[in-house]
């Protein structure tokens, strides 16, 4: 059992099978101290609703692409499709190690992970569902089948992995998706390939859509309006599907996701780092949660990025912040939990700290994995340490391709 002890905000809240219990300010148990400081808040944990953890290295050291893309299919050509066929098992392992890390110690406690990694498909998610247990976060994560290397063989040992991964999985912590990588990328075969397992095994589907006007331009010489009616009409998207972007989605398509109860996510960093353009119809849907896209789950950050691009796009307060919440509403459904409350019921799932300042105490599912700021699940020294060394292989991988 776990105390936060709130002193002058207020009792102590104990966990109890991974949920807040009601207020027992005399109850022993392990104390997590505020200092007496009245500018600390117990919050939920933050929600990463879209991000990729192979991209965990990134940060490292990536050389730069030579020579420079000139837009966005070229920035997936020559960088993110690159690092994603160099990557091994080893790699992963410590490019999800330090992703996760970095993110339950900047607050984040759930994320949602859409992985490829072309030469390392069997047995990938995995690796990726053992670190998360490992560290004590909760993940939900899919592989995101594609044809653009090997052709629908490739496509079918992509889902084959979403399959056994949803069909094995006892992760206390994790829950599994099936994924796409994105319209583009995927025959109308493997599409409804997709969509039916999701519906046969109960589960979400993952994928990017509109994220670039290539996306698009595809879709139509298909002969479909855009690549969110081609998943529709391909029954790719069962309801609880989650569309990450949707950038470049009219009004109209956005209100249709909605009623077709389709989770979209937006990722205000990546698609300005990307120069995809702002998603302007997004506000249209009422079920926008927030991601980051393989950038560091620092979800403050993030949310300051929002505000900032939403209000030069003239959107209002009100609905940037409604976005700024509707990831725990995402979460709680995937993981059957209450989630965005610090109230009795609710998982427990909190950040203790001073708003602006990294956390003091993270505790995930009732367990502290974070503690005066330091992670408790591992030693962050040697994370960093072995993702350094990792990165300096994979780089080495990449320029050989």
């Amino acid at each position: 059992m776990t105390i936060l002890d709130r002193r002058e905000l207020g009792p102590s809240w104990a966990t109890s099978g991974g949920v807040l219990a009601a207020p027992l300010p005399g109850q022993a148990g392990t104390r997590l101290d505020c200092a007496w400081d009245p500018r600390v808040e117990v919050r939920p944990g933050a929600v990463n609703a879209h991000t990729h953890l192979y991209s965990g290295l990134a940060s490292l050291g990536m050389p730069r692409a030579s020579p420079a893309p000139e837009n966005f299919l070229q920035i997936l050509e020559r960088v993110w499709w690159r690092l994603d066929r160099a990557l091994d098992a080893a790699s992963l392992r410590a490019s999800a190690r330090y992703a996760l890390a970095e993110a339950v110690l900047a607050g984040t406690t759930t994320l949602i992970d859409h992985h490829e990694s072309p030469a390392f498909i069997e047995g990938s998610l995995d690796v990726l569902a053992d670190v998360a247990e490992e560290l004590g976060v909760r993940l939900l994560v899919g592989y995101g089948a594609t044809e653009r290397n090997f052709g629908r063989k490739e496509a079918q040992r992509g889902l084959a992995e979403c399959e056994r991964f949803l069909t094995s999985n006892r992760r206390r912590l994790v829950r599994g998706a099936v994924a796409l990588h994105a319209s583009f990328t995927v025959s109308d075969e493997t599409a409804r390939e997709a969509g039916a397992m999701a519906r046969r095994l109960r589960a979400p589907v993952h994928v990017h859509v509109a994220e670039d006007l290539c996306d698009v331009h595809d879709a139509k010489q298909r002969g479909y309006p855009g690549p969110l009616e081609r998943l529709l009409h391909l029954e790719a998207l069962p309801p609880g599907s989650i569309v990450a972007h949707g950038v470049h989605l009219s009004a109209e398509q956005v209100r249709r996701a909605e009623a077709m109860a389709l989770w979209l996510v937006q990722n205000p960093r990546s698609n300005e780092g990307n120069k995809v353009g702002y998603p302007t119809a997004i506000h249209a849907s009422r079920m926008v949660a927030l991601g980051t896209d393989g950038w560091a789950s620092d979800m403050e950050l993030e949310a300051a990025a929002l505000m900032r691009l939403g209000h030069a796009h003239g959107e209002s307060d009100e609905a940037l912040r409604a976005r700024l919440t509707t990831g725990h509403t995402l979460a709680g459904a995937l993981f059957g939990l209450r989630m965005g409350t610090v109230d009795a019921g609710a998982a427990a799932d909190v950040v203790v700290g001073v708003p602006g300042e990294p956390p003091r105490h993270v505790v995930i599912a009732g367990r502290c994995v974070v503690r005066d700021g330091r992670l408790q699940t591992g030693n962050f020294d040697t994370i960093r340490a072995e993702a350094r060394e990792a990165a300096a292989s994979l780089w080495q991988r990449m320029s050989a391709l």
